[in-house]
């Protein structure tokens, strides 16, 4: 199985948008498993590639049937193939997800659901000092890959901080993601795997600020 995504994946997912019940899926499970095998053979080749990088603990490979049970939109199956790597020990801190879809692949990064205790200590960093945050997604390599930093935000100041904290456009943040997007022609070009890590690789620096952040008091004594 090559390793390069074929165009034919696009055909299926396509397909399933158009016919997104369980008699067609079941009729097709040929082609789709021929799809996902397409998709698995290009993720283990980006796992090598990531490897040559950075400490990957494990590959993630998301399945196609949709958990429908507290979603309004009960289609079964998704019109898309995705999956992440999770960074090696806890000292590695956020997240790299890839997602293959016609018109709207795109990769991301960071972090999708802090918990509370991770989120305090972030806006303690950031109340106290934003620059090295601020340094990061100011630079001409991240603003050029990522654009701006995304995720969704309170509509006023956290609890405990002012409205008019200096800081207070980061403080807002509930979650701290990056992403990037990919043509269709990019997506099936042979360098493919190559490019999503070589993005992969640029979210460094803001996950490197975030681990130190994460594994650290505030007064920057590693956590046991």
């Amino acid at each position: 199985m090559s390793n390069t995504l074929q165009p034919q994946i696009f055909d299926f997912l396509k397909q399933v948008k158009a016919n997104n019940n369980r008699e067609w899926f079941n009729a097709n499970k040929p082609t789709y498993q021929s799809a996902y095998d397409n998709f698995k053979a290009f993720a283990n080749s980006l796992h090598d590639l990531m490897s040559m990088h950075d400490e990957i603990e494990r590959m993630r490979l998301h399945r196609i049937y949709r958990d429908v049970r507290f979603s309004k939109d009960k289609t079964p199956y998704k019109a898309h193939f995705s999956g992440g790597f999770v960074r090696a020990t806890k000292w590695r801190r956020g997240g790299y997800y890839f997602h293959i879809e016609p018109g709207a692949s795109f990769v991301g990064g960071g972090f999708w659901g802090p918990v509370s205790d991770d989120l305090k200590r972030i806006r303690v960093e950031l109340a106290a000092d934003a620059e090295p945050m601020r340094q990061i997604i100011n630079a001409p390599q991240f603003v050029e890959t990522f654009g701006t930093l995304q995720g969704d935000q309170l509509k006023t100041a956290p609890s405990g901080y002012p409205k008019d904290h200096p800081n207070i456009d980061l403080l807002r943040y509930k979650q701290f993601l990056i992403s990037h997007k990919f043509t269709d022609a990019e997506v099936f070009s042979d360098d493919f795997a190559e490019k999503v890590s070589s993005v992969f690789q640029a979210m460094r620096p803001f996950f490197d600020y975030m681990s130190d952040v994460l594994t650290t008091d505030e007064n920057g004594v590693p956590i046991e």
